[in-house]
């Protein structure tokens, strides 16, 4: 049953054990697990990989077995209907042309003086991509990470999965992953293939950057290697706040909770709402639609666990409470949500009115569905063709223009006692060349002077 809380202090408690909810003490143990096995992996490779997919996915494979065939590849198409394969190129089409309209773009600006400042993005050389398994098969994950790569110009793309009954892939994932510009497939999962990832073996490369979600074992591995390689985030269970009012379709709003309910026992559904009534109607539609529910279980687990219903006195106070909360889907089912929008100032990513459920914005719309979870939107960004790129700074001062500032670069040196960085820009801009040890001004003074 979803609760409902009517007391502001109450339900201010209830968002923060939610945001905190994976700060479990057997994390502890769980990181000294995947520490381990990235430590046996960096050390024996491929022997490590196939040790660990027979001992956490129950799989036995060769490390010929390791690497997806091209026959495998094209066996795919055969074994997914022409309606699915519509939806994913469709899907492909919108999510590339949102993130090409996203492209950082390198800049150089020639100012007076003769200085010019600029910036160069570059992407990396080798991204990773990793698409959990389990619970489900998520072709969206796949696309949703290659397309932002491939937009930035990753020239290689490396995609790792856990492998199903006898070492299967699922035919959507494959699918997705061609047509989303992946041909460099490995049957491996958990934390065993972020170390594969980070370190490189004797069949998967070393890359720069790690992407994708996965469960506490593939986030923490993430978590230890940063450094070695970037990272995406480190994305937590998911969640979905709903603000609503009295013109939402209490219909709606419980299907949109149940939604994110039904991904993981730990997936947040929360809606605030200044409408009692409506939380009321909302509460028994959740149990009305987990009738027969196909995932009845695991989502009757989160809607008990982390699911609740919050009356407040308006919207404003719903907006604060969602500001505070920084969720990671937020959908504003109000009747003038680009009024609301004014008050949000932190959400992964917002989806405004009746029309725009979150599934829209998780599938094809194109913006990206990896997204800052567990309060982390407050500083951080969905994923994008930035997270496949890096930027370096152009500077050029003509002889003219370094003269101009060699006085203060003079006095900056000699306040951090760095002699030598002094002396870099002195010998530059010497006036007595016969003396080129004595400094043609005193720190401090003008170099025009």
């Amino acid at each position: 049953m979803l609760r409902i809380i009517h007391q502001l202090a109450e339900a201010k408690a209830e968002l923060q054990r939610i945001c905190s909810r994976t700060h479990d003490s057997q994390v502890v143990h769980k990181e000294a697990t995947v520490r381990e096995v990235l430590q046996t992996v960096k050390r024996l490779g491929d022997q490590a990989l196939l040790h660990y997919t027979a001992e956490f996915d129950r799989q036995t494979l060769s490390r010929e077995q390791l690497r997806v065939r091209g026959s495998e590849l094209d066996a795919a198409y055969q074994q997914v209907s022409k309606k699915l394969l519509d939806a994913i190129q469709l899907a492909c089409r919108n999510i590339e042309q949102f993130h090409r309209q996203r492209m950082p773009k390198s800049w150089v600006n020639f100012g007076e003086n003769e200085i010019v400042l600029g910036k160069r993005y570059t992407p990396v050389d080798c991204a990773g991509i990793y698409v959990p398994g389990g619970r489900a098969a998520y072709p969206s994950t796949v696309l949703m990470n290659a397309i932002p790569a491939k937009v930035a110009g990753v020239l290689r793309l490396v995609m790792v999965t856990p492998p199903g009954e006898g070492g299967a892939l699922n035919p959507a994932v494959l699918v997705a992953a061609q047509e989303a510009g992946v041909q460099e497939i490995y049957r491996v999962g958990g934390a065993q293939a972020i170390a594969a990832l980070a370190y490189g073996t004797e069949t998967i490369p070393k890359v720069d950057v790690i992407t994708g979600p996965g469960n506490i074992y593939v986030t923490l591995a993430k978590k230890l290697v940063y450094g070695a390689v970037g990272i995406d985030s480190l994305a937590g269970p998911s969640e979905v706040l709903v603000i609503a009012d009295h013109t939402a379709e209490p219909a709606h709003v419980a299907a949109d909770l149940l939604a994110q309910a039904e991904h993981d026992p730990l997936a947040a559904a929360i809606l605030i709402t200044p409408d009692a009534e409506l939380a009321q109607q909302v509460a028994a539609e959740v149990e009305r639609q987990l009738v027969d529910h196909p995932r009845q279980t695991l989502t009757e687990k989160a809607i008990a666990h982390y699911g609740i219903a919050i009356v407040v006195d308006t919207l404003k106070t719903a907006a604060e409470l969602s500001n505070e909360f920084a969720p990671e889907h937020l959908e504003l089912e109000v009747d003038d949500p680009w009024q609301l929008l004014e008050h949000i100032r932190h959400a992964g990513a917002i989806f405004l009115g009746h029309s725009t459920p979150e599934a829209v914005g998780d599938y094809l719309a194109g913006p990206n569905h990896t997204l800052p979870t567990s309060g982390t939107a407050r500083y951080a960004s969905a994923l994008g063709t930035e997270t496949f790129m890096k930027h370096s700074s152009l500077i050029q001062y003509s002889p003219q223009a370094l003269q101009q500032v060699a006085g203060a670069i003079d006095a900056l040196t000699a306040a951090e006692g760095l002699p030598s960085h002094g002396a870099s820009v002195r010998l530059r801009t010497q006036t007595n060349p016969e003396n080129p040890n004595h400094p043609p001004f005193e720190a401090g003074d003008s170099a025009t002077s």
